[in-house]
Parts: structure tokens; C-alpha cells; sequence
């Protein structure tokens, strides 16, 4: 037997569980930066800077109050959050840094091939660098002997991949972010641990990754558990069978889209939620609920498309287009850009979504336009 919801159903959960159906949920201040990163399990951290960067933009949608300097200190000071690596370079909580463990010793045995060029002595001379005279950043050393870049995104410097491998080995840890400019500590004297935690097994790795889902997502598949993760889909699966063996989990149908399994815990289902509050998002194209484009498209009946690698005369929406959520749909796409020196923030398309154009979601949108540009030039 399955439960059935509809589709409005199960958007009103995933949107309460990503708490994006209210207005303010966190508060305000570090802690509520630490928070929300503890709650969605992950917050992505990428490198396009059109407008502002996606992990600041990730938290400002749910902390209306949120400041910049709030992620610095939950990461440098508090030391509540780090860096690593979840379907992509991710804020994660540091309470969890044992359910990442087992991955970097991983790529102390077996680096990634993005590695297999480091040499050895290499990664020794920036481990003792670090050790002697404290963090660093890349810019920080200045004796590499130059060598030609293998890729674009590649450094002439040596000793920057292999800072980036110590970092994947758990070695170093990124104690301080200033842009996109990184500073690696010693992993366990950045934290002050006189015992590193211990790492998870396998097992308990897959109950952090079923419990991190369902609580940022409410109503589970394996693909939406398992994002980019398809490695762990069978372990998933005999989990969810116990659990539902326990009866901690039901089984749920959500009526037109009957071929993806979906799974919730018992109580959630209990009472489904009403729209409360009216809310309206602009969404980065990494927010939690927009990278999982099948689920959204399952549910929203919604199909993104990130365009930003693209050629211009490929693209539909723009470069950076943001999908935009009023209260539980997404009604449109707005493609925006900073221009800094004017302090402006420019609309350089602007597309309706299926049955979104209205006059009362064009102000509502505007307004939030108007908010997000506040928060673009304060800086």
C-alpha cells in the first residue's frame, strides 16, 4: 500500500522542508547562518560572480537579515561549518565531518586522476610550509618553479593542486574564504581537536545520507537521496526496505508522476501543510531546490535550463537566469547582472513560466528585486 499526494502536496512539503514557505526561519546572525547549513545539509559553493555568489545567495533566501561577514565567522571564528566536497565544493556542517572522513581517506589512497600530476615532493613542501608558519593561501607562496598549464582552470603553480589534494586527503582544511581566495590550516589545529573524530562507516554514512534527505526534502526518491551519487543507489535501497520493514518510513505515490517511487517518514504525512505565509524567492541556479532539475520538473512540472555554458546565440533565458518562486510555484525566470561600478543591478531578461504572468506577480517580484539588489551592493 502507498500513500497518495498530489503534486501541490508534495511541493507545499519539500518547499516547508527546504524552508523557502516562510519568510524567516533561522533568525539572524552567525548562528542562524550555522543553522540553516546544519538543516539543508549542504549549502553549494560555486565560482560564477555575475551577481553574488551562490552560497551567500543560498542563505540570503532563507535569512532575510543575513550578512556575509555571518558566513565568515560560523567558518573561521565558531569554526561551525567547512568546506568539502558533497555532489560539489559545499558549506557543510561540522558536526558532520565524520560522515566525510571516510572520502578523504579514500583520496589518500586512490586521488582523484586531477591529482595523479602532484608530486610528492610537492604536497610535502606546502604541508610544512602550512605547519611552520600558518594558514595560507596560494598567493602566500611565491618560490614555485612555473610550469605550463594542463587545463583552463589549472594554475601555473605547482603547489596549488597540491593544496587542493591535501585538502581532499583532510589534510588541510579551508580556515578562511575571502572571494574565491582560499586559506588552508592544518585540519586538526584549525579545529583544535586533540582527537580527530572518528570517521563513519559505510553503513552509518548511508543513515547520515537518508536522514539529511529526509529532513531537507521530506518526500524522498533513491535519485533525490543519492544526487550524483549513484554509486550508493543499492545501499540506499535495502536501508529504505528495512526502515519500512520497521515502518519508518511509508511508501508515497504523487499522482501524476506515478513511475518515481517516493518514500516519507509516517508522521510527516499526518497533516499535509497549508500556504501560510506569501513568499517570493529569487532562487540561485544552485539552490538545493533547483539542482535536482528531474525532481523539479516532477514536480513543478518545470523544466530549468542553466545557461551559462551555453554559446549566447543557444541561449533561451540568459546567462544566469534565476528561477523565481511565489508562494508554491515558480513563475518565472529573471536574468540578472551586478554592475558594481554603477551599483546597479540590471534585468537583462525577464520570461513568464507557464501561467505566471500577472500584474500582482510582476509587483511582488519587483519588490524582491529591489530587496536583492540591496543586498548585491551592500557590500
Amino acid at each position: 500500500m502507498s500513500e497518495l499526494l498530489t503534486r501541490a502536496q508534495a511541493k507545499r512539503l519539500w518547499l516547508r522542508a527546504l524552508r523557502l514557505d516562510r519568510p524567516d526561519t533561522f533568525g539572524a546572525g552567525p548562528a542562524a547562518t550555522t543553522a540553516a547549513v546544519q538543516h539543508l545539509g549542504y549549502v553549494q559553493i560555486d565560482t560564477i560572480h555575475v551577481i553574488e555568489r551562490s552560497h551567500h545567495h543560498i542563505l540570503f533566501t532563507r535569512i532575510p537579515r543575513y550578512k556575509r561577514a555571518d558566513l565568515q565567522q560560523a567558518q573561521s571564528k565558531d569554526k561551525t561549518v567547512f568546506e568539502y566536497w558533497t555532489h560539489a565544493l559545499s558549506y557543510v556542517p561540522t558536526r558532520d565531518f565524520r560522515f566525510f572522513a571516510p572520502a578523504m581517506k579514500r583520496s589518500q589512497k586512490t586521488p582523484m586522476s586531477w591529482f595523479k600530476t602532484v608530486k610528492p615532493a610537492d604536497l610535502r613542501k606546502v604541508l610544512r610550509l602550512v605547519k611552520r608558519q600558518g594558514a595560507l593561501s596560494i598567493r602566500d607562496i611565491d618560490d614555485d618553479v612555473l610550469v605550463e598549464k594542463d587545463h583552463p582552470w589549472a594554475s601555473r603553480k605547482p603547489s596549488k593542486r597540491a593544496l587542493q589534494l591535501a585538502f581532499f586527503n583532510g589534510l588541510l582544511t579551508v580556515s578562511e574564504r575571502q572571494g574565491m581566495l582560499k586559506a588552508y590550516d592544518l585540519t586538526d589545529r584549525h579545529f583544535e581537536w586533540d582527537q580527530r573524530p572518528k570517521p563513519a562507516s559505510e553503513p552509518e554514512v548511508l543513515a547520515y545520507l537518508l536522514e539529511r534527505a529526509l529532513r531537507a526534502q521530506a518526500v524522498v526518491s533513491v535519485d533525490s537521496i543519492c544526487h550524483l551519487d549513484a554509486k550508493r543507489k543499492a545501499g540506499i535501497k535495502k536501508l529504505i526496505e528495512s526502515k519500512m520493514r520497521k515502518k519508518e518510513l511509508v511508501a508515497v505515490t504523487i499522482r501524476g508522476a506515478e513511475n518515481v517511487q517516493h518514500w516519507a517518514q509516517p508522521e510527516l504525512l499526518a497533516s499535509a501543510p497549508r500556504q501560510e505565509h506569501d513568499v517570493t524567492h529569487l532562487l540561485s541556479p544552485f539552490d538545493p531546490l533547483v539542482i535536482m532539475r528531474k525532481r523539479v520538473q516532477l514536480l513543478f512540472e518545470y523544466e530549468h535550463r542553466f545557461e551559462a555554458y551555453l554559446p549566447k546565440e543557444r541561449r533561451v533565458f540568459g546567462y544566469f537566469a534565476l528561477p523565481v518562486l511565489v508562494d508554491d510555484d515558480i513563475v518565472a525566470l529573471v536574468d540578472l547582472k551586478t554592475d558594481r561600478e554603477r551599483r546597479q543591478l540590471l534585468v537583462q531578461r525577464w520570461t513568464w513560466v507557464k501561467r505566471g504572468k500577472s500584474a500582482a506577480n510582476k509587483r511582488r517580484i519587483e519588490d524582491e528585486l529591489h530587496r536583492f539588489e540591496r543586498f548585491q551592493l551592500d557590500v
